[in-house]
């Protein structure tokens, strides 16, 4: 684990998420990461991970995996008090050093920033993630000046081209669109009440 200089440098770079650190595994520093490669093992492939603000770099070995995850050594990591202090850390890595993307699928990092319209050129607003809950991805719009988000499912009958280029996304709303940011606000509340 190394620790970056030069701030101006990080923050230009785009970086995407590859996993996280569960927590330690076992009492001789290895730690257990949860993977978000297509191959699981292939996290260790891209050379040295970093921190979501680039300030440390991870050199990781992959040696085995559990159900709950992946075994791994980090370069410094020697005992389990300080694999534990890594409980919790997102593992990124530039975006230039991931392969180009299959025709039709894209990374998360390089839709978020798009401009969203409508065929028609109408804007709805810029993405601002990328989500996915267990039943497909899911599109969080941003509409321009408001702070509530729109969410949009990335299925065909809504993501209708995407075109990295030119910086949009078209889509084409379902009748009913799901609140982002507002309406997950209120489905929070709601669950700790209970009826009387």
């Amino acid at each position: 684990m190394t620790q970056d200089g030069g701030a101006g440098e990080r923050k230009s770079v785009r970086r995407v998420l590859l996993g996280y650190v569960m927590g330690a595994h076992g009492i001789r520093g290895a730690v257990l990461v949860r993977s978000h490669t297509g191959d699981p093992e292939a996290i260790g492939d891209y050379g040295p991970l970093e921190s979501e603000d680039g300030n440390a770099r991870f050199v990781l070995t992959v040696e085995g995996g559990t159900q709950k995850g992946l075994i791994c050594r980090i370069d410094g990591v020697k005992d389990r008090t300080a694999a534990e202090k890594l409980k919790g850390v997102s593992l990124y890595v530039p975006r230039d050093r991931l392969p180009p993307a299959e025709e039709g699928e894209y990374y998360y990092a390089d839709l978020v920033g798009l401009a969203a319209v409508t065929e028609q050129g109408a804007a709805l607003g810029t993405v601002v993630a990328v989500l996915n809950f267990g039943a497909g991805d899911i599109l969080e719009v941003r509409p321009e000046g408001k702070s509530r988000t729109e969410l949009y499912p990335m299925t065909e009958q809504v993501v209708l081209r995407v075109d990295l280029d030119g910086g949009t996304i078209v889509l084409s709303p379902p009748e009913e669109v799901n609140a982002g940011d507002e309406g997950a606000a209120e489905a929070n509340e709601g669950e700790g009440q209970e009826d009387a």
